[in-house]
């Protein structure tokens, strides 16, 4: 039988990284192949080299037996491979549909399309609308646009990068029984994961890598999720230590939050009510755009159209003032979204701590203190392990696992009394993930108030003290973590809770 696809000796260098190293791959037809390592082992480069997006500097590939050189992106469709990217490459003012034509031939018809992305997105759980404009996208609802895409191209070689980030566990195993119905005929799958369990359900074949090489070859199904921590990482990830404390006085307290749609598009936020208080992390779960969006906007002041007092930040109404304000009053925050809203991509690390770092430390008469920012970053770089070429290394440089932790880092040594994150471990590989959310428990220790709106549910039990959940623009009751089990919360993300009564004020 012919290969699908054959990498031999595969090298890429930049000036300040060997991002591939000599890296061979097999990919047999049918066979879905996970390729795993730590953020920054090289993931993301190769699969750009087999996807034309960056040329290697020296190695082969080879492709149904042929060997190949792959110079774009547009060729590698022709060849019959998709590839969803970790950055999305959307246009933010173009609608579904538009983004989707644009890799198709010039006569396609738009109304025609539409009822194909409708169709395929139905076909795979994937909920979509495609008139809507992807500046009013949700970053998981995004990613749903990227996979549509790629599914409707009907690929030999498909690639997918962290594809079940935006789903329930419900729609997961849907997805699984799409991408192994792909695979029985005959279209093979590159997927990338950080979740260990999914590769052992999933995927026929693991190459390892780390460090830009390759470490090893395995069956993921005859694996622990242990010896592939081990085989990536080189030892097991840390378990996050969280005791059980009293928490104290309410930090950030919502009342009766109603909001109408900013757009055709977005989620009306309808009486939510919650309260976070110092000491405790409290969880939001549900499937991205159901109001997780509008709800970020609202808690962080990008959306001050809430009056004064249906937000509450240590005892001062603050429904109606901007971000600036509500940072020096103790707010800490992190998007979801990593480059270009959680960081300048054009700007070194140093610079990007002036974007929640305004204070006569970093700023005096006027004039910007660059000594204070190169340090801070420093600081963020050592304790937060980002690998990165030092503090004037560019946001866009870093893979996104390291950047991720480099803004949760800025964040945290902010010493915020309450902090919002946002996916705070998507993308992320299981060591840095673990050491991310460590940091969340430690700091909720030192009496910060914590919020998580996330989509992996694992990580919501692992740290939170209690739970909610996001549907329609509605939130759940609160339940503590302890009371709460997986099936419940995702009959809740459906939003179906109604007959449970509150077992905390929320």
């Amino acid at each position: 039988m012919i290969n699908r696809l054959e990498l031999h000796h595969i090298t890429k260098r930049y000036p300040s990284v060997v991002a591939n190293d000599g890296i061979d791959l097999i990919v047999k037809p049918g066979e879905i192949h996970a390729v795993l390592g730590e953020n920054g082992a090289g993931k993301s480069t190769l699969m750009k080299i087999i996807y034309g997006a960056v040329k290697p500097d020296a190695g082969q590939v080879v492709w149904n037996g042929r060997e190949v050189h792959i110079a774009n992106p547009a060729q590698a469709r022709e060849l019959g491979i998709a590839m969803v990217f970790q950055h999305f490459s959307l246009f933010d003012t173009l609608t579904v549909t538009e983004n989707i034509a644009l890799g198709l031939p010039k006569d396609t018809k738009l109304d025609e399309l539409a009822q194909r992305i409708s169709r395929t997105a139905a076909q795979y759980g994937l909920e979509l609308e495609p008139q809507r404009h992807v500046h009013t996208l949700s970053v998981g609802e995004c990613q749903r646009v990227e996979i549509v895409r790629a599914l409707l191209a009907k690929p030999q070689l498909l690639i997918l990068d962290e594809p079940t980030s935006v789903l329930t566990p419900q729609a997961v195993e849907t997805l699984f029984e799409t991408l192994r119905q792909l695979a029985a005929e005959g279209c093979s799958i590159l997927y990338i994961s950080h979740k260990l369990d999914e590769i052992r359900a999933l995927c026929h074949t693991c190459t390892v890598m780390r460090g830009g090489k390759n470490t090893g070859v395995c069956d993921p199904r005859t694996e622990t999720a242990a010896s592939l921590s081990r085989l990536m990482i080189g030892a097991e990830p840390p378990i996050v230590q969280r005791q059980a404390r009293a928490p104290g006085p309410t930090m950030l307290a919502v009342r009766q939050l109603s909001l109408a749609k900013s757009h055709p598009f977005a989620i009306a936020l309808s009486d939510i009510s919650f309260d976070v208080r110092a000491g405790e992390v409290l969880g939001v779960a549900g499937i991205s755009g159901n109001g997780q969006q509008e709800l970020l906007a609202a808690l962080s002041g990008e959306d001050q159209r809430p009056d004064k007092g249906a937000i509450v930040l240590q005892e001062r109404p603050v429904g109606n003032l901007p971000p600036g304000l509500r940072r020096r009053y103790g707010l800490g925050f992190v998007p979801e979204e990593r480059l270009g809203r959680g960081a300048v991509p054009d700007m070194s690390l140093a610079d990007n701590v002036l974007l929640t770092l305004q204070t006569p430390a970093t700023i005096r008469f006027g004039l910007i203190r660059t000594s204070v920012l190169v340090k801070r970053a420093a600081d963020v770089i050592k304790r937060f392990k980002v690998k990165a070429a030092g503090p004037q290394a560019v946001a866009r440089s870093l893979s996104g696992g390291n950047l991720q932790k480099y803004i949760v880092g800025r964040e945290i040594m902010r010493g915020p009394k309450v902090l919002i994150v946002a996916q705070p471990t998507w993308g992320v590989d299981v060591g840095a993930a673990a050491q991310i959310r460590a940091e969340l428990v430690a700091l909720r220790d030192a009496g910060c108030a914590v919020l998580i709106i996330s989509e992996e549910l694992d990580e919501l039990f692992e740290i939170s003290d209690r739970l909610v959940v996001l549907a329609k623009g509605r939130m759940s009751p609160s339940i503590a973590t302890s009371d709460a089990t997986l099936a419940l919360i995702g009959q809740w993300m459906s939003g179906l809770w109604t007959g449970h009564e509150e077992t905390a004020h929320g």
